[in-house]
């Protein structure tokens, strides 16, 4: 069998799966307490601000839940953190779109790629390189549920359909944390966001939201 019918096979026994679920129990899990808010303020002597999108945003994002904070250290290095959570009602997964996101706010995208975090539970999240004006960010993002970090929304979407299966939650996170930074100190940056990343997402499942 080459690739393509696999994934069509794939994709028809997944939607099978879901159809029939649906027409058995059409009562979705709701999410009852969010948790996210209550991630440590401090991590790795960088203390955090929140902040807030305006009002707009949060209506196109439609999440159970959003965090965004910015994290300080004490040389005044900023690490911007956005958590977008989606609860088993609402799909587990968010449709925002980074690449077309950073795009139409007028920034460039000058490199991407998968870089590894070597976390137990996982080896890749996704780094962009992005400028604007002269400007750049170092951005890594991924998927997590619970403990479980993917890289893509395709690995995210196979894993909520067997944990749909199992415990009848296909609950999901967006998370995106992004550092200003110049060529000069691109490694360095890179390195510190890895370092914040793989910190972040290990506390993660210890506040993951609960549904009944």
């Amino acid at each position: 069998m080459n690739n393509r019918a696999f994934v069509t096979s794939l994709i028809v026994l997944v939607s099978t799966i879901a159809l029939s679920l649906a027409a058995t129990n059409r009562r979705l899990p709701q999410v009852i307490r969010t948790n996210l808010e209550n991630l440590p303020m401090n991590i790795m002597s960088y203390q955090a601000t929140d902040d807030q999108f305006p009002t707009g945003v949060y209506k196109a994002l439609n999440a159970d839940k959003n965090i965004y904070r910015h994290y300080y250290s004490e040389k005044g290095r900023q690490i911007d953190l956005y958590i977008g959570y989606y609860g088993t009602a609402k799909g587990g997964r968010s449709t925002h779109n980074p690449y077309a996101c950073f795009s139409g706010a007028g920034w460039g995208i000058t490199d991407t790629r998968k870089i590894p975090l070597n976390l137990k539970q996982t080896s890749e999240v996704n780094y962009m390189l992005i400028n604007k004006a002269g400007f750049y960010q170092v951005v890594l993002y991924w998927y997590q549920r619970g403990n479980k970090i993917m890289s893509t929304g395709w690995k995210m979407n196979i894993d909520r359909f067997n944990n749909l299966l199992m415990d009848k939650r296909n609950d999901g996170a967006f998370v995106r944390i992004s550092i200003n930074t110049d060529p000069e100190q691109l490694e360095s940056a890179v390195v510190q966001a890895k370092t914040f990343a793989r910190r972040l997402s290990a506390f993660i499942p210890d506040y993951w939201p609960e549904e009944r």
